[in-house]
């Protein structure tokens, strides 16, 4: 949303801004990525480093690498870094070492677990940024509580505006759910190395998608599909194992699913703006707001606790406005003009 903003925006002079895009790689699947650039709108990238799959180390030396040679060569005057990724922490060591002004979109998000490598990521990169775009009012005091507070604008949250743009409507495609029926299916998604790379987390959690009452409908990331197999693990005959889906058909089954059991960030603030309720397959959450209104319950990999979580009913009342108003890339590209 903030690059179809950018692209569209003019100057007092008329001109437009340019933007450059820059591709890493590390999502390479076509179904993790190159979908998304089609189904978003977005511009082939201009550069695609091809960083692919490795370990942390290896996998932020090489795009930093890649990265700071790009930046040599556009000049940019501005590095436009986003979320919590591995890519977004070279992005942002690439610029600081060439002493080039860096923004980070999604700043000041904390679960507080230094063990998840997107911890690391996001500390490291807001002290690293001038221009931190927050998504909500928990974030802007995080960065407080480190010191910074210059600035630190709260723009709201642009996943928010990306699916007031995107969010299918189901009424063109009453197939579109396929065999799943609205509101009588659980939706499922594991990616996180915590979940994946621990064969026993795995498999408690595989073990309490197959406890649930009704169909789980569950697209597998290529990591779980890998862990699954070296580990021998199955899932129940009720959970419905998936391809990876696009942006748009995962909104859709989003919106429709009695309630989502995930460990993504992003999906748990989908299902706070879908109004679904949803269990996180952590420990903690850097979106604690929506476990405080009650949207969202922490589980960990406990079957006991997702089973007992999932069959919770939804909270009674509206839900508090927590992440913008759905003009956040607006907000941001003024105040990159600014």
């Amino acid at each position: 949303m903030v690059s179809r903003q950018l692209r569209k925006a003019r100057l007092p002079d008329g001109q437009v801004h340019q933007e450059v895009l820059v591709h890493t790689g590390q999502h390479y699947d076509e179904q993790l990525s190159d979908i998304f650039f089609a189904q978003a709108g977005l511009p082939s990238p201009d550069h695609h480093l091809g960083v692919g799959s490795a370990g942390h180390g290896r996998q932020t030396a090489q795009m930093l690498e890649g990265l700071e040679n790009v930046l040599l060569q556009e000049r940019p005057d501005r590095v436009l870094v986003y979320g919590d990724t591995n890519s977004t922490l070279a992005g942002a060591l690439a610029a600081a070492k060439l002493h080039i002004p860096l923004a980070h979109v999604e700043a000041g998000l904390r679960s507080y677990d230094r063990r998840m490598p997107e911890e690391i990521n996001r500390v490291l990169t807001d002290h690293c940024a001038d221009l931190l775009f927050c998504p909500t009012t928990t974030a802007v005091e995080n960065l407080a509580r480190e010191g910074i507070t210059a600035g630190v604008h709260l723009v709201g949250d642009v996943m928010y505006d990306s699916l007031l743009y995107h969010l299918p409507d189901d009424r063109a495609d009453p197939d579109a759910l396929g065999e799943f029926s609205p509101r009588q299916y659980v939706l499922a998604t594991v990616h996180r190395a915590a979940n994946t790379d621990d064969p026993k987390r795995l498999g408690a959690i595989l073990r309490a998608l197959g406890e649930l009452a009704e169909p789980v409908a569950f697209p597998v990331h290529p990591r779980t599909r890998k862990a699954m197999t070296e580990a021998g693990l199955s899932a129940a005959p009720q959970v419905r194992l998936m391809e990876p889906l696009g942006y748009r058909d995962m909104l859709l089954l989003e919106k429709h699913a009695r309630c989502i059991l995930t460990d993504s960030g992003g999906v748990q603030k989908e299902a706070f703006f879908l109004g679904v309720p949803c269990v996180t397959l952590r420990e903690e959450t850097e979106w604690p707001e929506t476990v405080q209104c009650g949207w969202n319950v922490l589980a960990g990999s406990d079957p006991e606790r997702i089973v007992a979580a999932a069959g919770r009913p939804p909270p009674q009342g509206e839900r508090p406005l927590l992440f913008g108003d759905g003009h956040a890339a607006e907000k941001i590209v003024r105040a990159l003009e600014e």
